[in-house]
């Protein structure tokens, strides 16, 4: 859908025509050659560089010449979500955009505007003749959704700018100083397959909001993998089970809404029963205010598959039972900030091949430490493998920069409140970035986005508006050099 008759009209022309191009994390390639191109086609100075994120140059503007140099930073790729029923190729179609009143959402995937809405913002400032600006550096990195490689890639020395706005949060009015870093945790182990001896059951659970594993972790939300353990736990509990698979969650940022698991369970009817009026029954009254739409699926049926012995079973569930997932620990320094958590992200058994995927956040170092030390000592009870991987250092706030205080003062006069300067437990690149470029100053804030990383992810028209405001401001006003 063409949304250039919303205004800001040029930002939404560019978000229209980067969400016709496909762009998953560690698929960039279509994506980097379209912007690319895009900044060669202004007579721009445009370089990609050995892992493919983007630099263009534009000079500053007549009369910005002394002023402190800037680089604006988005990333190109998008987490890919979509509905189950929901029939659509990430690697090869364009996102489907749909106006919803004052919202812009997509029909049954993530929208893209993490970060689209920010990389179309930096488009528009690029190929704009009337905005005043010092000398840009438009950064437009890879990756930042599964790994972060893009930062983590880029070299000292790439860039000069002395300060630095990432345009990657997600309420219009906070102003961002500090964030999480994180590390994956993969638990994996393989286990010898054999024929069921019981009768095969279908867990199944979905309709959970999902959401974002670090913006969104302390909401309650259910999580599909932790709510099917419940579940197999009661099996275990009760009846002799061998796990034949589990299929649960996606992306290891994005809170998983749906899973399944098929077992082979003795007395089969007799426990379906039992789990429905009781279990079940008590799981759904715990999410009603928050999950209304949460619905498991218990029921007999059938399968060609081997499952895994009743003692690797009993492992791999008590296990699931015991991975900590959603807050650690609350920060005791910054009010109402998560400083570590986890999100026990995908669970895959299949052929007798278990891998489960987590990411751990934190803001403090020894904390994410302990998350997934903790996590690591889980698994090797059970005799599982852990391997640690993707790590990336959180964001130290400076609270009082140049660039923060300019922020807040020209929030105070254009919008006659205060914004919220704040620390996030979401990943953001800044920590990175920092650590090759300890002198730039940075800032992250953007316009409002709801539901991030998941289909119900929609972005917010007035606040788009707001934030291309604001975004023009702050940049005509940047201190002299």
């Amino acid at each position: 859908m063409e949304l250039s008759h919303i205004e800001p009209q040029i930002i939404w022309k560019n978000f229209s025509k980067l969400n016709a191009v496909p762009r998953p994390s560690k698929k960039e390639e279509k994506v980097i050659a379209f912007i690319k191109e895009f900044g060669e086609n202004l007579g721009l100075e445009t370089t990609v560089d050995e892992v493919g994120n983007v630099i263009i140059k534009k000079p500053a503007t007549a009369g910005m010449e002394n002023r402190k140099s800037v680089v604006l930073q988005s990333h190109l790729d998008m987490v890919c979500q979509k509905n189950n029923d929901v029939n659509f190729d990430f690697d090869t179609e364009g996102i489907k955009m749909e106006i919803d009143g004052d919202w812009v959402k997509a029909k049954g995937t993530t929208l893209g505007a993490d970060n689209g809405l920010g990389v179309a913002t930096i488009m528009s400032i690029l190929e704009s003749s009337d905005i005043p600006h010092p000398d840009l550096e438009a950064l437009f990195t890879i990756d930042e959704e599964t790994g972060m490689t893009g930062a983590l890639g880029l070299k000292p020395g790439q860039l000069t700018g002395q300060i630095l706005l990432n345009l990657d949060t997600e309420e219009d009015d906070e102003i961002d100083i500090g964030c999480a870093g994180g590390i994956d945790v993969t638990i994996s182990q393989s286990y010898e397959t054999e024929a069921a001896n019981g009768q095969t059951v279908r867990f199944e659970v979905k309709g959970l909001q999902g959401g974002h594993s670090g913006m969104d972790i302390h909401k309650g939300f259910g999580n599909a993998n932790i709510i099917l353990g419940r579940l197999l736990y009661k099996a275990l509990e009760k009846e002799n089970i061998q796990l034949i698979s589990i299929d649960g969650g996606g992306l290891r940022n994005a809170i998983p809404r749906e899973g399944v698991a098929i077992a082979s369970v003795r007395n089969a009817q007799e426990f379906i029963e039992e789990i429905t009026n009781g279990l079940k029954k008590e799981i759904l009254e715990e999410f009603a205010s928050v999950e209304p739409n949460l619905q498991i699926n218990i029921e007999n049926t059938t399968s060609s598959e081997k499952a895994i012995s009743e003692a690797d079973s009993k492992k791999i569930i008590l296990t699931l039972k015991s991975l900590h997932n959603g807050v650690y620990r609350m920060s005791p320094d910054v009010k109402d900030l998560v400083e570590s958590s986890n999100n026990v992200a995908r669970v895959e058994l299949k052929e007798g091949e278990l891998k489960i995927l987590n990411l751990s956040r934190s803001s403090v170092e020894s904390s994410k430490d302990s998350v997934a030390e903790q996590l690591k000592s889980v698994a090797e009870l059970a005799g599982m493998n852990t391997f640690f991987s993707g790590s990336y250092p959180g964001w130290k706030p400076k609270p009082g920069s140049e660039i923060v205080q300019l922020m807040e003062k020209i929030y105070v006069e254009k919008f006659n409140e205060k914004p919220h300067v704040v620390a996030c437990h979401a990943g953001l690149e800044c920590g990175i970035i920092g650590a090759n470029y300890p002198e730039m100053e940075m800032v992250s804030f953007g316009p409002t986005i709801r539901g991030a990383h998941s289909p119900d992810e929609k972005a917010n028209i007035p606040s788009a508006q707001k934030f291309w405001a604001f975004t023009k401001d702050i940049l005509a006003n940047i201190p002299q050099k």
